[in-house]
């Protein structure tokens, strides 16, 4: 069966620059800043396809919706899930096994058998009063260990063949001259599969580092392009 989509965007960067920043996350209205490392990227997305795996059953070809904002557990999740086998859909779809949402945002999840809800909180605190059957991220994947041995991938992003989505991230990376080692800084939205391709993807096939802002202050844009040595800019 063939690679999954996380091996082939994770693996060239853990090979050339583990410890580097690969997901720097900023929230302009709270004052947030998290960065994560590739090698720390990986982990959590190990952790988060072990959940997957272990206790919602997902096998290659299960069919996983999200409904989460840009951010860097989204990034990790979305990760665990493409490890895990799953072919992902950006948005509420009824004929997912399991949906990834956002605590704010269950009632959008659909008609699925599984919902596994994520808080965001930089401090991992759960979700609060969580509806009866709805599982919280943040409690779960912590029992999860930090290495992962996939089974392979059938279609990655809605349906769509791993190696195809490979190839509309690079025409994206292409088109926004993206090259290796870049500090790419982004505020745009993860809302749809191409937006997802876009503004996460492009960055990680061209072997940059994002910096992703949420909620953005434009007083803040010119500072932040010096202290975080940015060489691209994305919207």
């Amino acid at each position: 069966m063939a690679s999954t989509l996380t091996q082939e965007l994770l693996d060239p960067i853990l090979r050339s620059d583990p410890a580097g920043p690969r997901v720097t996350y900023y929230d302009d209205a709270t004052g947030e800043r998290v960065e994560v490392s590739t090698v720390t990227l990986a982990n959590w997305a190990a952790k988060t396809a072990n959940l997957l795996r272990d206790e919602f059953g997902v096998e290659p070809g299960a069919r996983v919706s999200v409904l989460l904002p840009a951010h860097w557990q989204t990034a990790a999740v979305l990760l665990g899930a493409w490890w895990a086998g799953a072919d992902v859909t950006i948005g509420a779809d009824d004929n997912a096994e399991l949906a990834l949402v956002h605590g704010d945002r269950i009632e959008e999840a659909g008609d699925v058998p599984e919902i596994l809800a994520l808080s965001l909180d930089a401090f991992g605190k759960p979700v609060p009063n969580l509806p009866l059957g709805v599982t919280d991220y943040a409690t779960s994947v912590r029992v999860h260990g930090d290495q992962f041995r996939p089974s392979g991938q059938l279609g990655a992003l809605d349906s769509t063949p791993v190696d195809e989505v490979l190839a509309a991230a690079r025409a994206r990376a292409e088109a926004h001259s993206l090259a290796v080692g870049d500090r790419v800084l982004s505020s745009l939205p993860w809302s749809t599969a191409d937006e997802l391709i876009d503004g996460l993807l492009s960055v990680l096939v061209a072997g940059g580092s994002l910096v992703q802002v949420s909620n953005p202050d434009d007083s803040k844009t010119e500072r932040r392009k010096s202290t975080e040595k940015i060489t691209a800019t994305l919207g």
